[in-house]
């Protein structure tokens, strides 16, 4: 498989835990099962294209945009059964766009990516987003997010929980502070993208200036 075909299998994964979650037993198990491997692919994905060289622009961003569906699939699904706040998707929707929206402004000038091409330049910078300890880290911290609101709405779902005798409130609470993590983590490695993406804004003014031209 291509890199860029495990990035789209691992979306349509993402796609079918959230349609399996809550049916019954067997189908949280497959939906636990497709959300980690949703996630674990992640790492897949970019490791061969490194190996096989097959590395491009295009691919790069199709990483992005496959992280963005996943996660925000996930948190809009698990706060449509009322598991996490309306925030918690709309925080990662609104930092999604505007890191989105950065990147691609460098894109126009060549930057792309995660490796030595990539728009940023700045030691911290490369720590906090494109380092694979920190990337590594954000993937597991999501994996282990999501799988823990997926026990939590399985446990909902079963008879005992139904009639309290396996509630598990500290699991709740484990669950949410997962949350909580996630989403602090997420907004944290999105600073140096919106720091070191400002210097991109200039790039609107030539291009605002060849479409009045082309109006006219």
């Amino acid at each position: 498989m291509t890199p860029n075909q495990i990035t789209a299998a691992r979306v349509a994964m993402a796609f079918g835990a959230v349609a399996l979650f809550g049916r019954n037993a067997w189908a949280d198990a497959a939906a636990l099962a497709l959300t980690i491997a949703a996630i674990g692919l992640d790492a897949l994905d970019g490791h061969l294209a490194r190996r096989r060289k097959l590395s491009t622009p295009l691919g790069a961003q199709l990483d992005i945009l496959g992280d963005r569906v996943v996660e925000n699939l996930f948190f809009t699904f698990f706060a449509v059964t009322g598991l996490v706040s309306l925030w918690v998707p709309v925080t990662f929707f609104a930092r999604g766009a505007l890191t989105d929206f950065l990147r691609g402004l460098a894109a126009l000038t060549g930057r792309s990516g995660f490796g030595k091409n990539s728009m940023l330049e700045t030691w911290w910078g490369r720590a906090l987003v494109a380092s694979r300890a920190s990337r590594a880290a954000y993937a597991t911290l999501k994996c282990v997010c999501f799988s823990a609101l997926g026990l939590q709405l399985t446990f909902r779902h079963l008879p005992a929980a139904e009639s309290g005798g396996m509630s598990l409130p500290w699991f709740a609470w484990f669950a949410q502070a997962l949350v909580a993590i996630t989403v602090v983590f997420c907004l944290i490695r999105a600073v140096p993208v919106v720091w070191e993406g400002r210097r991109y804004l200039g790039v609107l003014a030539p291009a605002a200036k060849q479409i009045a031209r082309a109006a006219r």
